[in-house]
């Protein structure tokens, strides 16, 4: 159902109701709600596997001391891919570039504060760089792919030379 949701999402954004979302999966729709009691709970774990595939390769991938710009150029692939996933949370949530919550910010947080550490140990980052300045880039990433209003890469380039030392 989860994958069958995200599929829809990608295709036509927030506009995707719990009926079409049975019909792709193959089930009734009341069992849809009986895994997601709500619309939003449905969005909202699509968000969550979003964020642990992110985590998941933050942790397999980007684990260097020159790791957050792997991430940064990772998270702006992953969103530029599937804004309609984006536009999705955005609406269940009612706030643009809303970051993880529960499980899949502390995925997203543990793994990126050892990007942190090693980056700040080899001399690559800013030594008083915190996992919300990362956050907060990455907000400003969601913004500039989900308004079109610039290069998301050449954000991706300045936001990590503003990150370094």
């Amino acid at each position: 159902m989860l994958d069958a949701a995200r599929t829809l999402f990608a295709e036509r954004g927030g506009d995707v109701q719990m009926p079409e979302i049975a019909r792709a999966a193959g089930v009734g729709v009341g069992t849809v709600y009986r895994h997601f009691p709500t619309r939003q709970a449905l969005v909202e774990a699509a968000a969550d596997q979003r964020f642990a595939e992110i985590a998941e390769y933050a942790r397999a991938r980007c684990l260097s001391p020159l790791g957050l710009a792997r991430y940064l150029k990772h998270v702006g692939e992953v969103l530029a891919a599937d804004p309609g996933l984006s536009e999705a949370i955005q609406a269940a949530r009612g706030t643009p570039g809303t970051p993880p919550t529960g499980a899949a910010r502390a995925g997203l947080e543990e793994a990126v504060q050892e990007m942190i550490q090693r980056g700040v140990r080899a001399g690559a980052l800013r030594e008083d760089l915190t996992t919300g300045d990362v956050f907060m880039v990455v907000c400003g990433l969601s913004a500039v792919i989900r308004t079109g209003s610039g290069d998301w890469r050449r954000f991706v380039e300045l936001a990590v030379a503003g990150l370094g030392q």
